[in-house]
């Protein structure tokens, strides 16, 4: 339980910290403002250099594929249109419980406007319990708690495409225009530590999914909320670096992120930048990652992103390549989700009803082991029953 009362006396030294921090971070935004207005015309200029150099950064930075003065308003969504949305969550494996095991639960949505039909909202739940699937990742050396989220990455994949291609099949039934969303972002850079085979495991799972919504033409986005990303920031270093050449290798190569003389607008993100030039409802240029697990990725999976000012926030909206690359079907994709987020009141509804469908409370989780429970004593085991230790921490005797 925590103790208000002595946690009370800490919060002046708190708030006088993030005033303190506040204040470095307009400084910061100002650099930041001056040196991207100085590079507008030396934009061809960079992206060659970054080209040549690229091996040699100490730094991943994305490249824009429009001039950075881009500022385009978005278009209405379309009458008639259908979202497709899912999410996860899970009970991660005990030994203090019934059994060892796990489940993944994936909320499913899919939302039609303008066509007079019922919505889909439901959850699909998934329990894993044979030794194959709870020790699989331990020939990686991968925990069990970190290989159930790669699973779950699959799955939400997995479920968003089968649900997506079920209803627009066969081609003809149902050409309304559609989008498919993602919470979060589709460059799965957290695989980029682990072995080949576990990897290729999880990546090659989740690519197929996103091979069979091209095939299909359904759009794929993916909505970052509060993004934390400095990759278009990143790009504008190469214009702050004060040597000839960006070879950070040579030029840079003892000194630690922070003291690099590049660093003039650390820890600025990219969302505070840009949100000081885009009005409501304004998209700036679009950039191509250079985040090295893309190396994976298919050219038509390449990973391009822009930054929009949703009024409530400013998102970090991530599409592939053939989304980019196919303009008309781009303009559809983020006129939905701009449709999405007003219908949301400031967040997408399908990404928040996905999540609602998904998430596992408490009680939820003491009713599958409870159900569980009473299928073991009826298959005849016997000394069912959890560890004395889970069972004092679910009461207290205060």
């Amino acid at each position: 339980m925590l103790d208000i009362n002595k946690i009370f006396q800490k919060i002046p030294e708190i708030s006088q910290h993030f005033r303190q921090e506040v204040n470095a971070s307009y400084v910061r935004l100002e650099k930041a403002k001056k040196i991207l207005q100085k590079i507008y015309d030396k934009e061809a200029e960079l992206i060659q250099k970054y080209e040549k150099w690229r091996d040699c950064l100490l730094f991943s930075a994305a490249v824009p594929i429009e001039p950075l003065n881009t500022r385009i308003s978005l278009t209405l969504p379309p009458y008639r249109h259908t979202v497709f949305a899912t999410d996860g969550s899970q009970i991660s494996p005990s030994h203090h419980e019934i059994a060892y095991c796990y489940l993944i639960n994936v909320g499913r949505v899919m939302l039609h406007y303008g066509q007079n039909l019922h919505p889909l909202l439901d959850s699909l739940p998934e329990v894993y319990y044979r030794p194959e699937d709870i020790y699989l990742a331990n020939q990686w050396g991968i925990k069990t708690e970190e290989w159930i989220g790669y699973c779950r990455s699959v799955l939400e994949a997995e479920i968003l495409a089968d649900m997506s291609c079920r209803w627009v099949n066969p081609p003809g039934a149902h050409q309304e225009p559609n989008l498919a969303m993602v919470d979060g972002s589709l460059i799965y850079w957290f695989l980029n530590g682990l072995p080949k085979e576990a990897r290729d495991h999880i990546l090659s799972s989740i690519l197929t999914a996103w091979e069979q919504l091209h095939k299909s033409r359904i759009p794929i986005v993916g909505y970052l909320s509060a993004s934390r990303s400095v990759e278009s920031i990143n790009f504008l270093r190469l214009h702050t670096c004060p040597f000839k050449t960006p070879n950070c290798l040579t030029n840079c190569g003892d000194s630690e992120e922070k003291n690099l003389p590049c660093q003039v607008m650390k820890p600025l993100r990219d969302i505070n930048l840009w949100g000081q030039f885009l009005e409501p409802g304004q998209r700036g240029p679009f950039w191509r990652s250079s985040q090295r697990i893309l190396e994976l990725y298919k050219e038509a999976q390449q990973i391009y992103f822009c930054y929009v000012n949703l009024g409530s926030e400013i998102a970090r909206v991530e599409v592939p390549a053939w989304v980019v690359k196919d303009k008309p079907l781009l303009e559809q994709a983020l006129g939905i989700l701009l449709g999405q987020v007003s219908k949301g009141y400031g967040y997408p509804i399908a990404l928040s009803e996905s999540h609602n469908q998904a998430v596992i409370r408490g009680g939820d989780r003491m009713r599958f082991f409870a159900l569980l429970e009473q299928q073991m004593i009826r298959a005849g085991l016997q000394n069912v029953g959890t560890s004395y230790k889970e069972l004092r921490k679910r009461g207290s005797i205060a």
